[in-house]
Order: C-alpha cells, then sequence, then structure tokens
C-alpha cells in the first residue's frame, strides 16, 4: 500500500486509464467525496483531483455535523463543479440529493 499522497494521485490515474481500455468511454462519471468538515483543505483536494481525473460532480459528507459547508461556494465558483449529494448522518438513507436552496437557508439562519 503506497501512502504518498503524490504516488496515490498516480495510482488513481493508473485505475482511470485501466478502466477507460477496458470499457470505451468509460469512466462515465467520477464523483468526488469531500469531507464537509476539512474546511478550504477541500478546495485543495478538489483541484488535485480535478487536474487527475476530469471530477464530474461532488458528494458532501458530514454536512450534518458542525461543518458550515463554506467550501462549496468555492468548489463550485472555482471549479464549476455541481454538488449532487450531501450526507446529512450515518445511515445509507441519509445520503440525500443536494438542495441548494435549503443548503443556504441553513447557512444563513445559523449565522452567529
Amino acid at each position: 500500500m503506497n501512502d504518498n499522497p503524490a504516488g496515490l494521485m498516480e495510482e488513481l490515474k493508473k485505475v482511470h486509464r485501466v478502466v477507460g481500455k477496458a470499457m470505451p468511454g468509460a469512466p462515465h462519471a467520477v464523483l468526488l467525496v469531500l469531507d464537509a468538515t476539512t474546511g478550504q483543505n477541500a478546495l485543495h483536494q478538489a483541484k488535485a483531483f480535478q487536474e487527475a481525473v476530469h471530477v464530474n460532480g461532488v458528494i458532501l459528507s458530514k454536512l450534518d455535523s458542525s461543518a458550515r459547508g463554506g467550501m462549496a461556494f468555492a468548489i463550485q465558483q472555482e471549479l464549476d463543479l455541481p454538488i449532487y449529494f450531501a450526507g446529512l448522518g450515518e445511515k445509507p438513507e441519509d445520503l440525500q440529493p443536494f438542495d441548494p436552496e435549503a443548503f443556504v437557508n441553513n447557512i444563513l439562519l445559523n449565522q452567529n
């Protein structure tokens, strides 16, 4: 197992290439799962993955916690990546389609 981040990214690129060779047009979608509690570091992660494998969209996990989720704005604005799903709990059924209006309302209502 490779614990070097650069090495792991190279392995991901290889998997992406192999899948493309095995099935023409594959992968059909690349979704990046980001932890909403990582803050602005999530933008750096998204940029790195976008450069490596051309991400099509994002799933934000842990939006039910104390995470403010502001990095969602930066990812959408800087990388033009849609957010498809939001993790609002620990159970599979807690993965919900992302609702931008509810997300913004939640941020505005929780201002201190």
